[in-house]
């Protein structure tokens, strides 16, 4: 049987590749080569080689807010895990048509435009919004919700809950039932054979959730600038504002390229644990 020429498959890499180098290497390098810049008497970036946007950037000032930005992406990534996996466990094992509309109504969230679904909240946890004014019928008070910490988890959540739904539901119809019944026969219980079969065979796919959820999470500021206050800052807020406002694009590229480092260790860490759960689910063994 002849083999297919490479040179085929190299030529239909070539319009992928170049959108990625266009679309994404070149936009990075400009990123990297202005942080290690200065900006000109009005406020553009000039090429040159210089430790001082580093060095501000490392201050403790913008400290507690990148660690607030990991505390917020994280907490929601915890919350869509608890959310997520019910709601695709239930379609998956439990209601396979009503499943499928269920799992196409997570979806069709997405086809409603960010900052109309992030208004929408908006809405909601408004001082005089719908939420208040239940709490207040019920005799209960008016709570400031709007501007607070929770109300940007409950904005993440809202927003990424879909990308951890996806993947653990993928997991799950791809999970044979027949180590479900042989779960069955070993531990007895159903919760048994949940924690010891189901959850270990799964992982995979809560962890691609993990990362679809937590890593656009870190970088969010749409969420935290609408529904959060001046104390629920993001690192992307500071970042945004910095291109948009400040007029210092240098400095805003260089907390651009820390936060670029902090995505990509989280998605190493991930991608670690993944290829453990590859490894143990290949041998049987738990990773």
């Amino acid at each position: 049987m002849r083999r297919p020429n490479r040179r085929i498959y190299d030529f239909l890499l070539l319009p992928g590749g170049i959108v990625q180098l266009l679309l994404f290497l070149v936009p990075i390098g400009a990123v990297v080569l202005f942080s290690f810049g200065t900006t000109n008497i009005v406020g553009l970036p000039k090429i040159g080689f210089t430790w001082a946007n580093y060095s501000e950037a490392l201050q403790s000032f913008y400290i507690p807010v990148l660690l607030r930005t990991a505390l917020f992406a994280a907490v929601a990534t915890v919350i869509c895990i608890l959310l997520g996996y019910p709601l695709a466990y239930y379609a998956a094992r439990y209601a396979p048509r009503l499943g499928r509309v269920m799992i196409a109504a997570t979806v069709l969230t997405w086809l409603v435009d960010y900052l109309v679904r992030i208004y929408a909240w908006t809405a909601l946890l408004d001082d005089n919004g719908l939420i208040n004014n239940v709490i207040s019928d019920l005799g209960f008070g008016r709570v400031q919700m709007l501007g607070s910490n929770g109300a940007v988890v409950v904005g993440l959540v809202y927003v990424y809950l879909p990308l951890m739904v996806l993947p653990v539901y993928a997991s799950l119809t791809d999970l044979d039932p027949a180590l479900i019944e042989a779960g069955k026969d070993l531990y007895g219980s159903p919760r048994a054979t949940f924690w010891h079969v189901t959850l270990p065979s799964t992982r995979r796919g809560v962890l691609g959730g993990v990362l679809l959820v937590f890593l656009p999470a870190l970088g969010d500021f749409a969420t935290a600038q609408f529904l959060g206050g001046p104390q629920s800052a993001m690192i992307g807020n500071v970042i945004n504002d910095q291109f948009t406002n400040s007029g210092s694009a240098t400095f805003g590229s260089a907390l651009t390229v820390l936060l670029l480092i902090v995505l990509l260790v989280g998605l190493l860490v991930v991608g670690r644990f993944a290829r453990g759960a590859i490894s143990g689910a290949r041998t049987g063994v738990p990773a």
